[in-house]
């Protein structure tokens, strides 16, 4: 954050979406309702998993861990975007600026490798099942988990060290609601033509090559189903269309944004929008859904607290 004192730029301005009254009261109501959506979604999937020891499976240990990051998704440009709709001057400091870039990549980079990990245990449970247990153990869990904050970490890090020292002396209006690492290092004064390859290198080999990863393990399990059962294939395409559908979501966006040369400003916010709003709140909608595991288990988690609900209540009335 030292950079900081050699640049003339305290702050930035944020252009926003649009300055339509009626489109920013429509936006209001959907970014609100989505991200109250996701993080009650991601809330609820995460308690229903800690709550339920029928769901104290290698799978749902990293189903849960998404969706704690898919709350920090939520959490890191949403609620900024809501509170600048109706502001005149959308205003972000150089320091707040930087951090918010940081857990972006940092989150990104945390959620590829969660995806990774959750696809090889479907490959595994689906390819594998006698050594599932074997395979998927304890440390297998955590190794794949504390990978993915270290991936998530140098990914942003390596990035970072080389953009908090960049001397920045205006322009400071940002056409976005967010602050984006391609955007921000072209108000730099200096040339940084080799920092913005060395950005869309970085984030663009990493979602392309992971989406490839993905896509090729994905292809490998339904292949490996169907010769071996065609009364299996049904069964795990229901598994996997939930993997497949969450994965598609997320790197979509990604691959559109930094494989690109000179993106387009007006699609990549509504993009931007999906990612940060939609996307936290379908991935609990499809694992919700589309498993009869979860669905059987907030049932019987709704039944308890009712319950004891019930039960306290007794106890209230004896009481008194």
């Amino acid at each position: 954050m030292e950079g900081r004192n050699h640049s003339m730029v305290s702050e930035f301005l944020f252009v926003g979406l649009t300055n339509s009254w009626k489109l920013q009261v429509l936006l209001f109501v959907f970014a609100s309702v989505f991200y109250m959506a996701s993080m009650m979604g991601n809330s609820l999937m995460i308690f229903t998993m800690a709550s339920d020891t029928h769901l104290h499976s290698p799978m749902y240990f990293l189903l849960a861990n998404l969706s704690f990051i898919d709350l920090g998704v939520s959490c890191v440009t949403c609620p900024k975007m809501i509170y600048d709709l109706f502001r005149k001057h959308k205003v972000i400091s150089f320091r707040g600026c930087i951090t918010q870039m940081f857990f972006i990549h940092v989150i990104g980079g945390v959620e590829v490798v969660l995806l990774i990990g959750m696809a090889y245990d479907r490959y595994v449970a689906i390819c594998k099942p006698l050594h599932y247990l074997t395979i998927m153990n304890a440390k297998m869990c955590i190794f794949i988990l504390v990978s993915a904050c270290v991936v998530g970490l140098m990914h942003s890090l390596v990035q970072f060290v080389y953009v908090v020292n960049l001397p920045f002396c205006g322009p400071n209006i940002l056409d976005s609601f967010y602050c984006d690492l391609p955007r921000f290092i072209r108000f730099a004064c200096i040339d940084t033509n080799q920092l913005e390859l060395m950005v869309s290198a970085n984030s663009g080999f990493i979602s392309v090559g992971s989406f490839f990863i993905l896509a090729i393990s994905y292809i490998v399990i339904i292949v490996t189903v169907q010769k071996h059962s065609s009364s299996g294939f049904s069964k795990a395409m229901s598994t996997l269309s939930a993997h497949i559908s969450v994965v598609v979501l997320f790197f979509g966006p990604l691959i559109f944004v930094y494989t690109r040369p000179s993106p387009s400003t007006h699609l990549d916010k509504y993009l931007a929008i999906f990612d940060a709003v939609g996307t936290p709140f379908l991935n609990p909608v499809f694992y919700m859904l589309r498993n009869q595991e979860m669905k059987t288990s907030m049932k019987r988690i709704c039944r308890q607290l009712l319950k004891y609900g019930k039960i306290s209540q007794m106890f209230t009335i004896i009481i008194i």
